[in-house]
């Protein structure tokens, strides 16, 4: 006998008396409107044709198992979505992607307000967010909107919601957008705290209070043609979804999910999602699975793509490019916010320049990018979106007949290697050198250290009758530092214990032969070779390769392919990703560098960054060095130095978070495997600090709350004492460690 789900026979019932809740309006004719016009819409959660459940593996029956997560494995191609209307801008595949960002007024400032948003509007935004804790904002966002028009500034407004349906809904007459957040906005109830729920009927019966709380919003912004973003936060999901799912990316997307079935129970259709979480990897990995769940459920939402409190500076400029870029090289997002703690119009440069880079990625309005991609060598992607598994490459171990420590050259948790020239190596100049690369020293001889480069790169070496230079080059080998140079430099100019670089056409050409005074080889592959020949790196067993693609492939794609390769022959060789770049700026290498290289890191793939710069650019070794660390910290591998999870900033902020932030940082910015959250108010609070040991939070004009994971243990602190207490917390838990002193100048006797 057939069997037939209880989902498909509410379907079916459904579409037999016209409500077609379930249909994507693509496929509808173009009289609904006047069918739903003419019929009941439900108002209870018993009436609503809910998603069906995944936990009990209803859905998979149903509407199958979890597929594709992007239109193209192997092209960027955007992810087909519905037009959403937002005032005078559209969200969607069919229009470009929208740069946002939030005001950081006080919202019932209405003049201040009004002139910031007004900056934003002529930096080249297309929408701005403030905040709506009441009645008094929402009232100012009414003058705010009506100032901006008088002013001729029709960018539209987005009012944020949080714990507030009623003032949601009083908003809703003033604003083009409500931000809505599924884990406070009705479900966010004390009285959930405390509860398990065990089964499926247990978590379903919360519904009806949702429905009551969300119903009247979605009426009114089906009335008034508002637009809506379903805003989930990985720190925020409500004790229900965290009974229940965890603090996992599957909770966020049920909750959202949830919220868009009482959405679409309504034929309200004009809704964006968000995915937002402070740990790029669960942002991914969450943006992933809910766009799978959109395909199988032939849903075709936009995206709007963001990492919530990224912090500052090159570091939260990194991170949000590590999460934002991985999904637009995907294809995926609508519409893009990079939060900094810096003012708003900051954001401006890294949220533009992400959105072009996305832009110039598409293989449907970009030949020369469609012809990279497509000249990337047929391949299988492999990948398991839904589950974070980083590939670990077996570290070298050392052999007894070699004179230097050859397993310290990488690092398990992610390796960083620096460019020198010869140049730097003068008698002068090591001593200089020696600290740019993280060294620490004792009578001038250098010791690694917890951030030191693991290995550095040399296109070109001093001559053999160099002594100073060559000195300093042993010198940085004796203590486990790996010196890779490339074959044919070492064939002119032996240097003894290299690590001799050489493609790998010519290693399987010459049997991976080693040129004099070289100990071990490193192998580049460029992503043009065939697969048999990168399938014999295995039987060469080199040191480390390198990943360098060639210009003419896409990069991601070809890197894709050859970690694919490297998993059908259980080739566990480390890979260094090794980029060059162009860049003069900064803020743009960071940009460029959490992109191109974070899109690979975030599936597992690579074991560190070598960072070469190509033509006029002029970087430090250091910059270079703190670069790569910050990307692989990013990336969740190897931490150096303390993270901060910092809010954005914005008109519920009670303290100045920018200078806050700064004195956090200058205290306690020398503790790697720590993590600290520096939130302006209670919304941003404990909620969505997941991932911070300790929290320091605004509850009060002039108070601070601090927390150790999500418990506040000291209380109402006087911001002027508040930093000098967070330090004496830290201390309390056994995770303080002083600062240590500058190294004095000292003679550095260079040995002959």
């Amino acid at each position: 006998m057939m069997r037939i789900s209880p989902y498909a026979v509410a379907a079916a019932l459904a579409l037999a008396a016209n409500v077609d809740a379930f249909m994507t309006p693509s496929s509808r004719g173009a009289s609904t409107a006047l069918r739903m016009a003419d019929i009941a819409l439900p108002t209870t959660a018993q009436d609503i044709l809910w998603t069906p459940s995944w936990k009990t593996g209803e859905r998979d029956e149903t509407v199958g198992e979890l597929g594709k997560y992007c239109e193209d494995l192997y092209e960027v191609s955007r992810r087909k979505t519905r037009t959403v209307t937002c005032g005078p801008i559209k969200f969607g595949s069919d229009h470009p992607i929208v740069r946002q960002t939030m005001a950081t007024t006080d919202t019932a400032n209405v003049d201040a307000s009004i002139e910031q948003i007004i900056r934003c509007a002529d930096k080249g935004f297309d929408l701005v967010r403030i905040t709506v804790q009441g009645k008094r904002e929402a009232n100012a966002a009414a003058q705010i909107r009506e100032g901006l028009n008088k002013r001729g500034y029709t960018i539209p407004l987005c009012a944020d919601m949080h714990f507030q349906p009623v003032v949601a809904q009083l908003v809703a007459d003033a604003v083009e957008k409500i931000r809505i957040n599924p884990g406070n906005f009705a479900d966010g109830r004390k009285d959930f705290e405390e509860k398990v729920y065990e089964s499926e009927a247990d978590y379903v019966q919360e519904r009806e209070y949702l429905v009551e709380a969300m119903l009247p919003l979605v009426q009114k912004c089906k009335d008034l043609n508002r637009c809506m973003r379903i805003g989930t936060n990985h720190g925020s999901l409500s004790s229900r979804v965290l009974s229940y799912y965890g603090d996992t990316p599957r909770g966020m997307v049920e909750s959202a999910i949830e919220f868009a079935d009482i959405c679409r129970s309504q034929d309200y259709h004009n809704f964006v999602f968000s995915m937002k979480a402070s740990n790029p990897l669960v942002m991914v990995q969450s943006y992933r699975l809910l766009a799978s769940e959109m395909y199988r459920l032939d849903w075709d939402y936009p995206l709007h793509l963001g990492v919530t409190e990224a912090g500052e500076g090159e570091d939260g400029r990194m991170k949000s490019a590590v999460g934002i870029g991985t999904l637009l090289a995907d294809g995926l997002g609508d519409t893009v916010r990079v939060s900094l703690t810096e003012d708003p119009e900051f954001e401006y440069e890294p949220c533009n320049r992400l959105a072009e880079m996305a832009e110039a990625r598409w293989a449907a309005s970009n030949p020369d990018a469609q012809a990279r991609q497509k000249a990337v060598k047929n391949y299988v992607d492999t990948r398991d979106v839904t589950t974070y598994d980083r590939r670990i490459g077996k570290l070298p171990e050392k052999k007894e007949s070699e004179k230097v420590d050859v397993s310290l050259f990488l690092n398990p948790n992610g390796s960083v290697i620096s460019t020198v020239l010869p140049k730097m190596l003068s008698a002068d100049s090591a001593p200089y050198l020696y600290k740019e690369l993280g060294f620490k020293t004792a009578v001038g001889m250098p010791f690694k250290d917890i951030a030191t480069s693991d290995s550095i790169f040399m296109r070109t070496l001093p001559p053999a009758d160099d002594a100073d230079r060559r000195t300093a080059l042993r010198r940085m080998m004796e203590v486990g530092t790996g010196v890779i140079v490339p074959a044919e430099e070492l064939e002119k100019n032996p240097l003894e214990n290299a690590v001799a670089l050489v493609s790998l056409t010519d290693a399987v050409a010459n049997g991976g032969k080693l040129p004099e005074g070289a100990i071990r080889l490193a192998i580049e592959i460029d992503g043009s070779e065939d697969d048999d020949t990168i399938a014999k790196v295995k039987s060469l067993d080199p040191t480390m390769v390198f990943i360098s693609i060639d210009p003419a492939l896409s990069q991601l794609h070809a890197a894709r392919r050859v970690f694919e390769i490297f998993k059908a022959n259980s080739i566990d060789v480390p890979a260094i990703h090794h980029y060059k770049t162009v860049a003069a700026d900064s803020n743009e290498l960071a940009l460029e560098l959490g992109t191109k290289v974070g899109s690979l890191l975030t599936d597992g793939d690579g074991d560190g960054i070598l960072v070469e710069q190509v033509g006029d650019a002029n970087f430090s070794v250091e910059f270079l060095r703190n670069t790569g660390f910050s990307l692989l910290q990013g990336c969740r591998m190897r931490n150096t130095k303390t993270e901060f999870v910092s809010c954005p900033s914005c008109g519920r902020t009670l303290f100045d978070l920018q200078e806050t932030t700064a004195l956090i940082t200058e205290a306690t910015g020398h503790l790697p495997g720590v993590t600290v959250a520096v939130m302006g108010c209670i919304v941003n609070g404990p909620g969505e600090m997941a991932d911070a040991d300790f929290g320091y939070v605004g509850t009060l004009p002039g108070k601070v709350d601090l927390y150790y994971g999500k418990e506040v243990v000291r209380k109402n602190i006087p911001n002027e004492e508040a930093v000098d207490q967070l330090v004496d917390l830290i201390k309390s838990y056994d995770m303080w460690k002083d600062k240590e002193e500058e190294e004095a100048e000292e003679e550095v006797a260079v040995a002959a």
